[in-house]
């Protein structure tokens, strides 16, 4: 099976080149803006948007010349390669695809500084010395790179992107691998959350990072030094580079640990079973309008906060793609009560969870820690989904075993009372051997 990869490592141009990254960043930028305001204003007059081919037409009279929609000119455009001009469009074409598929909102402009980048799709243009540490881009040159591990396949392309005052260059390789098979047998459930980053359905959990909370009170130390400063001044853009490389540290932190645990998660387990969550809308402002204004503004944004420090949407990709190169397979469930249900007799109230952590079933009596109790559900969902597809769960370890059956086996405790069960002196509901 063919396999793509990126491998990215952190550049060393001299100051020659530092200048013609940013003026060609500034050159795909201005490019994507040009284009966006031309098919803005296309939509105002009514006319139909212009596609990726007839933009590219648009690009070379730009290049040779040409006013651009805004009205002024720029032929300093004809001294960046051409291919990540191009390559911008398709971003922006990308972008309206995404939008009308109502998978992002709609397309923005960009700002200068944030986000600067610049793709190379022609793999012949782009040659690799890795002996040397070196890279050879078009109009740029042989430009030097940390080397920090051996770059696999061929190489497809490759992005230059800045990043809190650091050039890095991500090299996207193919090559053919064999079909994996997971070399592990166990399948798990896993719940997600603030307390607890992840709660696993053997018991285990793993604790919360929190990089952002980490470092807050310095990155608002720095943000009120920003905001001294008058905007735009040296001094303004020496505190920005301060806050600017603080937010990289904490993303940086985050994506370590999320790294981490998904590869010792996806080393260890053929099937993983996780909620199907929407973090856009859970993490949603709640500060609504001045017509209508949200209530408890406060606690939603910390909690928002909260739930973003944690970085749930990026632990799910992770764990998709890495299961997926180790032979596993990763399944999302619906949400919906998982916390609430009870794993032996399947019963669903809002009573049965008493507290953030506790959970007692009210009509048989279970106890467990509600995160345990939610991780419990999700890998028994899990399982009535592979089992609804018709695929063989046996790779994964416990076939297709029941809610309850998966419960007493983990937390070796109670299920609902019926023949062959007895009660303990304490009250508690032994299971079945």
């Amino acid at each position: 099976m063919q396999r793509l990869q990126a491998f990215k490592f952190e550049l060393r141009p001299n100051g020659p080149q530092q200048r013609q990254m940013r003026r060609f960043a500034g050159s795909c930028r201005v490019v994507f803006n040009e284009a966006l305001a031309l098919q803005r204003a296309r939509h105002e007059r009514g006319e139909k948007k212009r596609g990726y081919a007839r933009l590219c037409k648009e690009l070379t009279a730009w290049r040779n010349g040409a006013p651009l929609p805004s009205g002024r000119v720029a032929p300093w455009l004809a001294e960046a390669p051409v291919h990540p001009l191009q390559q911008a469009l398709k971003d922006l074409e990308r972008a309206y695809t995404n939008f009308f598929a109502r998978r992002t909102d709609f397309p923005r402009f960009k700002k200068k500084g944030q986000g600067d980048s610049l793709r190379y799709p022609d793999p012949r243009q782009i040659k690799l010395d890795a002996g040397n540490s070196r890279i050879f881009l078009p109009k740029l040159g042989w430009l030097r790179y940390r080397n920090s591990r051996d770059v696999l396949g061929a190489v497809r392309n490759a992005t230059v992107s800045f990043s809190a005052g650091q050039w890095f260059v991500s090299i996207q390789t193919e090559r053919e691998v064999e079909q994996p098979f997971p070399s592990a047998t166990r399948a798990i459930g896993i719940d997600v959350g603030i307390a607890r980053f992840a709660t696993f359905s053997d018991g285990a959990f793993l604790p919360p990072l929190n990089s952002f909370r980490t470092h807050a009170v310095r990155l608002a130390r720095y943000q009120r030094a920003m905001s001294r400063k008058v905007k735009f001044s040296k001094n303004w853009r020496k505190a920005k580079a301060k806050v600017t490389k603080l937010h990289q540290r904490i993303g940086n932190a985050r994506g370590d640990a999320l790294h981490k645990a998904t590869t010792t998660i996806s080393q260890n387990h053929a099937m993983v079973c996780i909620e199907d969550l929407q973090v856009k809308n859970m993490s949603r402002s709640a500060a609504g309008t001045a017509e209508r204004p949200g209530r408890n503004v406060r606690a939603k944004r910390g909690l928002n906060r909260s739930i973003l420090d944690q970085g749930w949407a990026e632990f799910r990709r992770q764990l998709d793609y890495k299961l997926a190169w180790s032979g596993g397979c990763l399944i999302a469930v619906p949400p919906h009560n998982t916390s609430r249900t009870c794993p032996c007799c399947g019963h669903i109230a809002a009573d049965n969870r008493r507290t953030q952590a506790q959970f007692k079933c009210v009509a048989c009596g279970y106890a467990n820690h509600a995160d345990v109790v939610g991780a419990l559900n999700i890998l028994a969902r899990g399982m009535e989904i592979l089992r609804d597809e018709g695929q063989d769960t046996a790779h994964a370890c416990a076939g297709r075993k029941s809610a309850a059956r998966i419960a007493c086996e983990v937390s070796g405790a109670v299920r609902p009372p019926a023949a062959g069960t007895r009660r303990s002196d304490s009250g508690t509901v032994q299971c079945r051997t």
